[in-house]
């Protein structure tokens, strides 16, 4: 008889007491009972099932962490300083995320406003929810909707300034020293992903004291401009770029980093070796708006 049918036998007979001693003693057994193989090394690894016969289940494709058995970061950077090596026209950055794994913390968010040190009213990476479905079926997931660095896009043709346009390696940048905030180009975006820095600060609306950590430097565009002396980018739309900043000096944009669940990937799109460049040519891949032609270089894994 078994360890388990004595702790049985013994509740069945036994009192209250007996039965709250049983389902501790029991719950205790059980754990040891799943523990002891695993810690005798008995457990046999777990393996991605092969597709099955039509009408069946096809399990999911491999996520990129088990591609090669190198961490995602790891790989990112190796793409990145690979990419670096090359001339800025013949790079190509884009940037996927996996809708999948994306579990709407909005911690890419706040570590873009950090890494930027954004106003308020300025985001550039905002998670929007998507409800799906019919209500008692009804089911949502998060959207995270940077610039999307169309590489026809429709903002810089409008601007009456030329203070907006594609860089060689297929960023969107602005300058800021030419921009006249006349906002055509926000307008013009079918995402509306570009702002209006309109000088605020967040310490205004508390007493008027503004917070140390504002008065920081923005360090876009490899210049650092100072807000609290009223100059750029105050006046001027902005928008996510990538990190420009962070990715010329070697380092991955700030949302790729902060991103807890691992649903943002980025890298050189030239590169047939790259992770995003893996990651593109899945059959699960989609981009937002397709149809007006924009042609974006930020893909969702679905």
């Amino acid at each position: 008889m078994s360890q388990e049918d004595d702790l049985l036998k013994e509740a069945l007979h036994g009192d209250e007491v007996s039965r709250r001693s049983f389902l501790g003693k029991f719950a205790s057994a059980v754990f040891a009972g799943l523990v002891a193989p695993a810690v005798a090394g008995k457990v046999e690894p777990l393996h991605a099932a092969p597709a099955t016969q039509a009408g069946n289940l096809v399990p999911l494709l491999n996520l990129p962490e088990a591609i090669e058995g190198e961490h995602p970061v790891e790989r990112m950077m190796d793409d990145l300083r690979r990419a670096l090596q090359k001339p800025m026209d013949q790079r190509k950055w884009g940037m996927v995320i996996d809708l999948r794994k994306c579990t709407g913390c909005s911690g890419c968010n706040i570590a873009c406003v950090t890494e930027n040190k954004l106003p308020p009213g300025v985001t550039y990476r905002p998670v929007m929810t998507e409800t799906q479905g019919t209500f008692p079926n009804v089911a949502r997931r998060f959207v995270p909707r940077p610039c999307l660095q169309c590489d026809n896009p429709p903002c810089t043709p409008v601007c009456p300034v030329k203070a907006t346009w594609k860089r060689a390696d297929g960023i969107t940048v602005i300058d800021y020293d030419r921009c006249i905030g006349c906002r055509y180009c926000m307008t013009a975006c079918p995402y509306s992903a570009r702002y209006y820095d309109f000088g605020t600060f967040y310490g205004d609306s508390e007493g008027g004291e503004r917070q140390p950590y504002e008065l920081l430097p923005t360090p876009e565009y490899g210049k650092n401009y100072l807000r609290d002396r009223g100059g750029s980018p105050i006046g001027n739309v902005r928008k996510c770029h990538f990190c420009i900043h962070r990715i010329e000096r070697g380092d991955l944009p700030a949302c790729v980093l902060s991103c807890m669940g691992r649903a943002t990937y980025f890298g050189d799109m030239n590169d047939p070796r790259s992770l995003v460049s893996e990651l593109i040519a899945q059959p699960n891949i989609m981009r937002l708006k397709e149809e007006l032609g924009t042609d974006p270089k930020v893909f969702y894994l679905v």
